[in-house]
């Protein structure tokens, strides 16, 4: 790395550093007059030093780290004489995290430690916010131990690091051991300690914390209120979160988006709509929670109804608000709805960077309209992972499997690697096509040349394609031969295979797998019993029949749903609590005498 850098720094212009050499100070001197306010040369390294710094923090700023590494600005201004001071440091520490140059920051590190400003708690934060950045935990760890008396703002760094890094345990016995050095969190300090215990789970020291707040009389903003709140939600405790909620003080925006997400968050609807409508005021992020709430929890009717309320507001939807409207469209089969959306997006010039795309084509392609996903995915200028993905699993979704490859080989070509849920939409595309062998392959190449392990959703695909292929054996030693567990629908699936091709003795086994995995579910004795007629065995059938009518066991009804102006109606078997039930079924008798 030394002798690249070295060999980098030979090619650079002379002159884009001329700066550095002070300019010469004889103005005055030729003429034999002493000027008593010329700059004296301690002035001018303190203006090069100035300029230097400068240099290096432009890089960082504009990210422009391609060419000229900030690692060489720096040698050259060593070979000029320059001495660096803790600002260098910190400004190259940040260039060089944009870049991910790790071998560099090393050699940065290297030189923190030489020119002695590793005792420096700015510097050494600097390092510790590099490694961290870089995935490099025990490094910035090591950085840390290596002060001899670290301040609160490198406490509250290298716990807060942990905390991103998602291991809570290890920032809640690194701020114990804060405590007994004597060392007083702040506010800053308290609420990442506070959100370590939500990541944690753990609602004691949750408590604990908060209790240790109110009598050390640190001083609670809302940052710290919303850390709380958040922490007890995640901890499982709705009552404590707004037990708390009602007694603080400190009640801004932030801490009621705060509230109103956790309850959402815990499914108590009408808690959030509670306070939703209570808010002194509200913002975007008002919005988006409920909307995003109600959709999670599947009330998309009302999702769509806040997205209209909010658009006839003061407040303009952004991203966030569009992407959960969508989700709720395509969820809810609205169609109509969602292709009002598409169109305030375009004439309010929404999606510039394409970034809805992908959520657009999963709404068209839930809501049946697959031409028009083809069409969004061929004019977006945004290709990534989830735009390809979409279209595929959209495709697959419409028993389309060969066009749905055809754009997956697309996507290879385009060197864009899959994750879990592209392959579940090829495989599930192979067994809508019939293609066994492509789809035994794809299977086979998730390892061997994606790397991905294969999950539950894949081996239930495999288990569905060998299943429409007739392939009972191959698919029954597939479900044995799993890593996990098979869960409900995989079994359902087979049975499903074996009914159509009736294998009375491998049906009874999935049927049996079945009643195992949930008793109290009549569809595997259904399903069996139907296997078992169409093999004449009555008193098998008969006898499933009467068990499930003894056990007064129901199958969940079926349901089909229409839009119509824009709203979704939805049906259920022998549901007759419509509205308009009356005069739909006066309209179906009408239809019926005109069709006999």
């Amino acid at each position: 790395m030394r002798a690249c850098i070295q060999q980098r720094f030979h090619q650079l212009p002379h002159t884009r550093f001329s700066f550095f050499h002070p300019p010469p100070i004889h103005a005055y001197t030729v003429a034999n007059v002493e000027n008593p306010l010329a700059p004296t040369r301690e002035d001018y390294a303190y203006a090069n030093v100035f300029l230097w710094n400068t240099m290096i923090r432009k890089q960082a700023e504009n990210g422009d780290i391609t060419r000229d590494t900030p690692l060489l600005y720096y040698i050259q201004g060593l070979r000029t004489g320059l001495r660096p001071n803790g600002q260098t440091f910190m400004y190259l520490l940040k260039a060089l995290v944009s870049g991910k140059n790790v071998n560099e920051g090393e050699e940065v590190h290297a030189s923190v430690v030489r020119t002695g400003f590793a005792s420096s708690e700015f510097v050494s934060g600097a390092l510790l916010g590099f490694y961290v950045a870089n995935g490099f935990t025990c490094k910035a760890r090591q950085v840390f131990d290596e002060m001899p008396q670290p301040g609160l703002v490198l406490w509250t760094l290298m716990i807060r690091a942990y905390v991103c890094l998602t291991l809570p345990g290890e920032a809640l016995e690194l701020f114990r051991t804060m405590r007994g050095v004597g060392v007083m969190p702040d506010m800053v300090a308290v609420a990442t300690v506070v959100s370590a215990c939500g990541l944690l789970g753990d609602l004691g020291f949750a408590k604990t914390m908060h209790c240790f707040v109110e009598k050390s009389g640190i001083e609670v903003d809302a940052f710290v209120c919303s850390s709380l709140i958040n922490t007890y939600g995640e901890c499982g405790s709705l009552d404590d979160a707004y037990r708390f909620f009602r007694e603080t003080a400190m009640k801004n925006v932030v801490v009621w988006n705060t509230m109103i997400h956790q309850s959402l968050e815990h499914n108590n609807l009408d808690l959030g709509r509670q306070l939703f409508e209570s808010m002194p005021e509200r913002d975007v992020a008002s919005w988006n929670s409920m909307i995003r709430g109600f959709t999670n929890v599947g009330q998309y009717e009302e999702a769509l109804a806040l997205f209209h309320d909010m658009e006839i507001s003061v407040f303009r939807p952004n991203t966030l608000t569009l992407l959960s409207t969508l989700s709720a469209c395509a969820s809810h089969g609205a169609l109509e709805a969602g292709a009002w959306i598409h169109s305030y997006v375009d004439n309010n010039d929404l999606n510039r960077d394409g970034s809805l795309d992908s959520s657009l084509i999963d709404m068209y392609s839930k809501c049946g309209d697959i031409a028009k996903a083809v069409q969004i995915f061929e004019e977006s200028p945004r290709r990534d992972l989830v735009t390809w993905t979409s279209i595929i699993c959209g495709l697959a979704m419409h028993g389309d499997g060969k066009n749905a490859l055809c754009y997956f080989s697309e996507m290879n070509e385009s060197q864009v690697s899959p994750d879990e849920v592209t392959m579940v939409g090829v495989l599930s595309a192979c067994a809508h096509a019939g293609l066994l062998e492509q789809g035994q392959g794809y299977f086979q190449s998730m390892e061997k040349v994606f790397r991905l392990v294969p999950k539950i959703e894949h081996y239930g695909c495999m288990v569905d394609l060998l299943g429409r292929m007739g392939c009972l054996k191959e698919a029954y030693d597939l479900i044995m031969g799993m890593p996990m567990e098979a869960n409900e629908i995989i079994w359902g699936s087979f049975l499903s295979a074996c009914r159509v091709y009736n294998n009375v003795e491998l049906g009874e086994v999935a049927a049996k797998k079945m009643l195992e995995l949930d008793p109290h579910d009549p569809w595997g004795r259904i399903m069996l019993s139907n296997i078992y007629a169409e093999d004449a065995k009555y008193d098998r059938s008969m006898g499933l029949r009467k068990e499930i009518k003894e056990k007064r066991l129901k199958k969940s009804p079926g349901c089909s749903s229409i839009e119509v102006n824009g709203s979704v109606h939805g049906f259920l078997v022998e549901d007759n609590s419509h509205p308009c039930y009356n005069e739909i079924n006066s309209m179906l008798e009408k239809i019926e005498k005109l069709m006999n």
